[in-house]
């Protein structure tokens, strides 16, 4: 029989509600993983974990007993919760040595979402400062790095979710995308990342994004178990300024339909920067297209689909971005900054307010914004 962790998190949850599979002793067997794996790899994975807390949540999810056909086919499942993300009563640093030690008061609603589903959070995955860059190596802790290659990052932001689910130290987790935040770190990993459409996902209570392109999304190892955890994590709540239209079923069955003869766009020429593309990329893409056209799927190059000019929109939107989270900080709190995040901030700061107002542009991640002192806010 398959180790537990090889399973997907749906197979897990059917042999929770078959009765097969306690949830207490599916999250010991990933903390045992946690304890047995190289600590240095966990500790690049996790910015906390949360051994007694999963444990406690794990005997309370069990104590529900069976589940009925409303549940989620997730309940009893482990997960994890990014570190930009608030949960009430622990702790949760936004990447950044600012915030050690800062524990929230109140959950968002991934948070809430993911308890209410009945899923068991190990901790908070580790992200960058504020969720900034593209790759995650927060200051005074070991890089995310991808298992297949620990000489390789794990990508970032929500590098850290990526580098547990491709080791199998959580079977399913949450993560954030802005620019790329949960594309770049699932590529680097093998892994499904799904960033969904605007509104899809409430970011209750903060709503800290004013560009409107960062969202919460699902990183997975199969399209399935990603979409079993968007149907987690889907819904609106009070105060949302905006909101998808509902879909029509679940993203899990939807997940499960043919679909069909599909007209598939591709193009492999670098969008930020005019550079060669490297052989064994282009290799793989004409791989995968081959692949696609003898599936039956009508596959058809296209010009890059972005301008270049709105590279630039780009990085004044971000830079914009992490200034509103590093401008109200003290001094002595902005020595605590990393470099970049110091720089971007300064960057941001030097914008006038009209040339900051890019609709169109988008941020790398979710960032946090002190909103005074003692109540930093986050924007995912």
């Amino acid at each position: 029989m398959a180790d537990l962790h090889d399973l997907t998190a749906l197979e897990q949850g059917a042999l929770i509600r078959s009765g097969e599979l306690d949830p207490v002793e599916l999250t010991e067997h990933y903390l045992e993983r946690a304890a047995r794996l190289p600590q240095e790899y966990v500790d690049g994975a996790f910015a906390f974990r949360d051994d007694d807390g999963a444990r406690r949540r794990a005997r309370e999810v069990a104590a529900v007993g069976p589940v009925g056909d409303g549940a989620s086919p997730l309940a009893g499942v482990p997960t994890a919760i990014k570190d930009l993300n608030l949960t009430a009563g622990t702790p949760t640093a936004f990447g950044s040595p600012v915030f050690a030690g800062h524990v929230p008061a109140v959950s968002d609603a991934v948070t809430l979402a993911i308890e209410e589903a009945g899923l068991v959070s190990l901790g908070k995955t580790a992200t960058p400062e504020f969720g900034s860059p593209c790759y995650t190596e927060p200051e005074g802790r070991p890089p995310a790095v991808t298992p297949w290659d620990t000489t390789r990052m794990a990508g970032g932001s929500s590098g850290g979710a990526a580098a547990a689910v491709a080791a199998g130290l959580v079977p399913v987790a949450h993560g954030s995308d802005g620019g790329g935040s949960i594309r770049i770190p699932a590529a680097c990993c093998g892994l499904v990342g799904l960033k969904p459409t605007r509104g899809r996902i409430s970011g209750f209570p903060m709503y800290g994004d004013p560009v409107g392109l960062s969202t919460s999304g699902t990183i997975a190892r199969s399209v399935a178990d990603a979409a079993a955890l968007l149907d987690v994590l889907a819904g609106r709540r009070a105060g949302d300024p905006s909101w998808a239209p509902e879909p029509s079923g679940t993203f899990l069955d939807a997940a499960g339909r043919e679909p069909g003869r599909l007209r598939i766009a591709v193009f492999d020429t670098p969008v930020i920067a005019d550079v060669d593309v490297d052989p064994a990329v282009t290799a793989a893409f004409e791989e995968t297209c081959a692949l696609l056209g003898s599936l039956g799927h009508a596959v058809e190059g296209v010009p890059v689909p972005i301008p270049r000019d709105a590279v630039g929109d780009f990085e004044t939107c971000w830079a914009v971005l992490t200034a509103l989270s590093t401008t109200p900080l003290a001094a002595e709190q902005r020595a605590l900054l990393r470099p970049l995040t110091r720089w971007l901030g300064e960057l941001g700061e030097a914008v006038p307010a009209p040339s900051s107002a890019w609709p169109s542009a988008g941020c790398a991640g979710s960032r946090p914004r002190r909103s005074s002192r003692s109540r930093p806010t986050t924007r995912c």
